[in-house]
């Protein structure tokens, strides 16, 4: 069963999120816009500019998880925050490896934030999970966390020349499988839905249209055609590069 949610007095006097409205799709919009500008800047301003680039971007990661995690200890008490706030998620997991990757250039981490991010956290920005809307602070933290996943996902593609291989996806994949064995013991220790491995999340997605427990491996088998669909276009230029 889903923990469930702590009552919030903010969130009955916040503005509701508007799925696809005006503020969602300019988030959208500037997720995207957010790594060719920084890939144009490191790439006419040279290391020195990257490193600087990636370390406020890595602060920044940091820091907006570091207040959400304080927000919703102060707002929802600390079991609430143990069953649904811990970076247990993909998407939280994500982060964190994102900012490993900014600091470090770690190809482990670069592989989670690339298949993980752009295969999961990309659905997560159109069917995104919160019912607060601009300009409330959980509107402006979702975006942030969930779409700087994304835009440091192709940031590190086009502005720092990271690229994954077949053997990345099988990696990505596994630690995956791996984070999927560890919650499914976690979960019910915790009273947790972490992965949505106990209930379907509340948001409208095209991926749980089948009940619990069967979306599962239904989600298995998608991630891993996302994943595939995300390494084709580096495996074709790949091949061409080689017949040329």
């Amino acid at each position: 069963m889903r923990p469930a949610a702590a009552r919030d007095p903010l969130a009955e006097a916040a503005p509701a999120f508007e799925l696809f409205g005006t503020a969602h799709i300019a988030a959208v919009a500037v997720v995207l816009a957010t790594p060719v500008l920084l890939g144009i800047a490191v790439r006419k301003g040279g290391e020195r500019t990257t490193r600087v680039i990636c370390a406020v971007f890595a602060t920044t990661l940091l820091c907006n998880e570091a207040i959400h995690w304080a927000y919703r200890l102060a707002t929802e008490g600390a079991n609430e925050f143990v069953q649904r706030h811990l970076p247990l998620h993909v998407c939280g997991i994500a982060v964190l490896a994102l900012v490993v990757l900014l600091v470090f250039r770690k190809r482990t981490a670069f592989e989670m934030v690339y298949f993980w991010g752009l295969a999961g956290t990309a659905n997560a920005l159109l069917t995104p999970q919160i019912e607060v809307g601009f300009p409330d602070y959980r509107f402006f933290q979702f975006f942030i966390a969930h779409g700087g996943i994304v835009a440091g996902a192709l940031f590190a593609v086009f502005g720092l020349g990271m690229r994954p291989t077949f053997a990345s996806l099988l990696r990505a994949y596994g630690l995956l499988a791996a984070l999927f064995a560890v919650l499914l013991a976690v979960n019910p220790l915790l009273g947790s839905n972490y992965m949505f491995l106990r209930a379907p999340p509340q948001a409208a997605s095209p991926f749980f249209f089948a009940p619990w427990p069967y979306y599962i491996p239904v989600l298995a088998a998608v991630g891993f055609g996302f994943f595939c669909i995300l390494l084709a276009p580096f495996e074709i230029a790949k091949r061409v590069r080689r017949a040329g």
